[in-house]
């Protein structure tokens, strides 16, 4: 195990849920009130006795840029076409951001972008970056990105020192978030993104120009939990598993009280897809160089609304079956880590070190460093951790077949 120092439990700062009731679900339990919904235009009668707020956060301006591209930053991005306009229209913006992950971005990688509709009928967004011409790839790098995040703006970056270092680097997005259908922001059932990685990268891994090469998967945050439920459907399908900060277990400390999961799971059968769960500033909390913090906001097509019923139930749901399955974990396995994330606990991630049943596994803490230790931190410890990922790639693959 590779440690950077030693760790005190520490309950993170961000939970799903209020551990006291309050507005835009004020109170569950107290008023007595019948309430009817709508779904599809058909009524729907709850026995649920309950008085509800439901408010809209308005978007504030992005600072620096013009009423026009703020005009457009401001539409209501719950459907993909919207969502598409918007990334076209700041995608020049983006790359010119004084940021090391675009200032530094090595030339000559060859990038795709396509559409492709999956099995379930979403049509997804996906993309490529391979190193550039007559550069041997070592090997692939499949992507699953977080939960406010997309495979677009930062990760671009991400995946270009990838590529000039040997690797090809496929990515999409899941569906309801980013460039894909769905309603944004929404996870009916998690294990259905995990069947869409696995039937994605399934098709990417036949690819000519792969064959033979050792395959990676790249979880980050959420990413994370969706890479482990696709590793316990097919458990020998990777050559190594890199997990950057990972949701793969909620503290208990962050657990609702029972009598607000209980009417939450009851309004997420009702109302699953409602906006009505608080979420703190992501940005503030996953990015250290407050610089870089200011940046967070050019990602447009992220999701940062309140957090859908559904969706929260799910993730519990998710989290709470991997915390019971992180021995089957035995591929090769990195994991890297804030030691002061405030949004995922990095003793979970020490958790999932010391459970899994790998016998090639690494555990990284960077002291100091926050959620994204790969967007949000001092340049230097971003190359660093870049540099990390990479040099346990590629011993893995100079490893004997």
């Amino acid at each position: 195990m590779e440690l950077s120092l030693t760790l005190r439990f520490r309950s993170p700062e961000v939970s799903l849920f209020p551990r006291t009731p309050y507005s835009p679900i004020e109170n569950p339990l107290k008023h007595q009130r019948s309430i009817t919904y709508r779904t599809k235009g058909k009524p729907i009668h709850s026995s649920l006795k309950t008085h509800m707020i439901v408010r809209a956060r308005k978007k504030s301006p992005i600072e620096g840029i013009s009423d026009e591209l703020n005009a457009i930053a401001c539409q209501n991005l719950d459907h993909a076409p919207a969502r598409r306009r918007v990334r076209d229209a700041f995608t020049e913006l983006q790359q010119q951001l004084d940021h090391c992950l675009f200032k530094m971005a090595p030339p000559g990688i060859r990038t795709e972008e396509w559409y492709e509709r999956n099995s379930r009928g979403f049509v997804l967004f996906c993309k490529s970056w391979l190193p550039k011409p007559r550069v041997p790839i070592k090997g692939a790098i499949c992507f699953c990105h977080g939960y406010g995040d997309t495979c677009t703006f930062f990760f671009e970056g991400i995946a270009k020192q990838f590529a000039a270092s040997g690797y090809a680097v496929y990515a999409f997005d899941y569906p309801g978030f980013g460039l894909s259908e769905g309603l944004h922001g929404y996870i009916p059932n998690f294990d259905d993104i995990a069947d869409d990685v696995i039937e994605h990268y399934t098709k990417i891994k036949g690819r000519p120009e792969l064959r033979g090469l050792p395959k990676f998967i790249l979880g980050q945050s959420m990413g994370g939990a969706v890479t482990l439920k696709a590793l316990f459907k097919e458990p020998h399908e990777w050559d190594g598993v890199v997990l950057i900060a990972p949701m793969c277990k909620i503290s208990e400390e962050v657990i609702p009280p029972e009598a607000v999961l209980k009417v939450s799971n009851i309004l997420s059968k009702v109302i699953p897809e409602a906006k009505l769960l608080p979420q703190k500033d992501l940005a503030e909390l996953a990015f250290r160089d407050p610089r870089k913090r200011k940046m967070a906001v050019y990602n447009v097509i992220c999701y940062n609304g309140r957090v859908r019923l559904k969706t929260a139930m799910e993730l519990l749901r998710a989290t709470a079956d991997i915390e019971l399955q992180v021995e089957k974990v035995s591929s090769p396995l990195l994991i890297l880590h804030g030691a002061a994330d405030r949004v995922t606990d990095p003793m979970v991630s020490q958790f999932l070190y010391d459970k899994a049943s790998s016998k090639d596994k690494s555990l990284k803490l960077y002291e100091g460093g926050y959620h994204s230790i790969l967007e949000g931190e001092p340049d230097d410890i971003i190359f660093t951790v870049l540099d990390d990922i990479i040099s346990w790639l590629d011993s893995r693959c100079s490893l004997p077949n």
